[in-house]
C-alpha cells in the first residue's frame, strides 16, 4: 500500500487533479498555480494524453514532476486497443506519443490507496468508465445519483477521502458516515459528450483549467476548488486543425458547442 505523501499530514496541502486530456497549456497553467501556492505532492487521477491536442508534450510535463498517477479509461484504451480500434481522440494521442509513454501509462494502477486516509480512482472503485455521483437518464439528461447509490459504490472503502475524476465536473459529496468523495474536475477537457449509456452531453460553461486542493486540519479535511484561467487559444487552434471543432469549442468557451445569444 503506497503511503500518503508526508505533505498530507496536519496543516499541509496535496493537489488533486484528473482528465488533462492532452492538454498541455492547462496542465502548465495547474502546475504554476501550484509552485505559487506552496503545495508538494501531486495525486493524478487519470486520462492524460487523449485527445486532438499536444499529448507528447503533456507527458513531457508529467514525466518532469513528482506525481502520485493512475489510470483512467482512455489511458487503458491507449494501451489495450490496437490503432485501428481507436476512437479518434485516442487515436492521435496514440500517434503523438513514444513508446516510454505507452510503457509508463502500462505501469499505472487502475486504483490505489494511499495509506489508511485517502483512495484514488478514475471513475468508481470498480470501474474507470462509470460516473460515481451522477447518473445518466434515458433521456441524455445527466443527474445527481441518490446518495444511497453513491454510498453503495463506496461499500468496504474506509479511508475518509475518496478521490475520482471521469466526469470532467468538480464535485464533492460527504457521505452519512462523514466520508468524502471529491472529484477535481478537469484540467484540460471542460466539455465532452459520449454515447453510454445513451448520448449525453458534460459541459461545465468555464474553460479554465480546474483541480482541487486537500488538507488535514484540526476539524477533519477540508477541499478547496481552483479554477485557473489559461490561454486556450493554442488548444483550440490545434483541435481545429485536427478536425475536431467540438473540442475546439470545449477548450476555448466551457461549452461542446459554441452558445450564441438569443
Amino acid at each position: 500500500m503506497t503511503a500518503v505523501p508526508e505533505h498530507g499530514s496536519h496543516g499541509a496541502a496535496i493537489a488533486v487533479i484528473a482528465d488533462v486530456h492532452g492538454n498541455s497549456d492547462a496542465l502548465r497553467a495547474v502546475l504554476a498555480d501550484i509552485d505559487a501556492l506552496g503545495i508538494g505532492p501531486i495525486l493524478n487521477l487519470g486520462d492524460h494524453f487523449s485527445g486532438p491536442l499536444a499529448a507528447a508534450e503533456t507527458a513531457e510535463l508529467i514525466a518532469a514532476r513528482d506525481m502520485i498517477c493512475i489510470r483512467g479509461n482512455h489511458d487503458r484504451w491507449l494501451i489495450d486497443q490496437s490503432p485501428d480500434e481507436m476512437g479518434p481522440s485516442d487515436r492521435v494521442a496514440y500517434d503523438q506519443l513514444a513508446e516510454r509513454d505507452l510503457d509508463w501509462l502500462r505501469s499505472l494502477p487502475a486504483t490505489l490507496p494511499l495509506g489508511d486516509d485517502i483512495f484514488m480512482c478514475h471513475g468508481t472503485p470498480a470501474s474507470d468508465t462509470s460516473y460515481w455521483m451522477e447518473r445518466v437518464a434515458p433521456s441524455g439528461e445527466v443527474l445527481f445519483r441518490p446518495l444511497d447509490e453513491i454510498e453503495t459504490a463506496a461499500d468496504g472503502l474506509e479511508a475518509p477521502v475518496l478521490l475520482c475524476g471521469h466526469t470532467h465536473r468538480p464535485r464533492l459529496v460527504r457521505l452519512r458516515d462523514g466520508r468524502i468523495i471529491l472529484n477535481p474536475g478537469s484540467v484540460g477537457l471542460p466539455a465532452y459528450d459520449d454515447d453510454l449509456p445513451v448520448y449525453h452531453v458534460m459541459e461545465s460553461g468555464n474553460p479554465a483549467a480546474c483541480y482541487a486542493v486537500l488538507s488535514k486540519g484540526a476539524a477533519g479535511w477540508d477541499v478547496s476548488f481552483r479554477a485557473v484561467p489559461y490561454d486556450a487559444s493554442r488548444m483550440a487552434a490545434l483541435a481545429e486543425a485536427a478536425g475536431r471543432p467540438d473540442w475546439a469549442s470545449a477548450v476555448a468557451t466551457g461549452w461542446l458547442r459554441a452558445q450564441t445569444q438569443a
